[in-house]
């Protein structure tokens, strides 16, 4: 018998990763009361204050590839919950920059150790993260990533 995997589309199968993976994601950081997207915005700010950054919500919405009004209201949250500061920018008072706190530093750290380990796993049948299949595969996500997609229109199918 054939797995249901065997013949399904590339779209398919992105579909049922990202899925799977969010889903993941959220049971394993749920015990530090985040959920996946909370934790995404918090290990990119971690990464992006280890740059010496201090994003703007729209710099943090580009960078996760998040909508900037879901940007804003995770950031909302957070702020409530102690994990997230968020002060005017001095060069444009329209926008507001985002940092972690103390508290948000720590609960990061420790999320981010607990999606390592869950990506290990995800990565172990293509050799473990630093396995060359794995290197493989990240270069073709970044490359579909980088890929241009607009939904087409009307107009679009017409002319074809």
């Amino acid at each position: 018998m054939s797995s249901p995997t065997e013949r399904a589309t590339a779209g398919f199968l992105v579909w049922r990763l990202s899925m799977k993976w969010r889903v993941a994601v959220d049971r394993a950081v749920a015990p530090l009361g985040l959920t996946h997207a909370q934790y995404s915005l918090m290990a990119s700010l971690n990464g992006m204050g280890r740059s010496g950054l201090q994003p703007s919500q729209r710099q943090l919405a580009d960078h996760t590839g998040l909508e900037p009004l879901y940007v804003s209201k995770l950031a909302r949250t957070l702020e409530t919950a102690g994990l997230v500061a968020r002060t005017r920018d001095p060069n444009d008072p329209r926008a507001m920059q985002l940092s972690l706190t103390e508290q948000g530093s720590d609960v990061t750290r420790r999320a981010i150790k607990v999606v390592q380990a869950l990506l290990d796993q995800l990565l172990e049948p293509l050799g473990g993260q630093d396995g060359a299949r794995t290197r493989q595969f990240t270069r073709e996500l970044a490359t579909l990533l980088d890929a241009p997609l607009d939904p087409p229109t009307e107009n679009d199918e017409e002319q074809s």
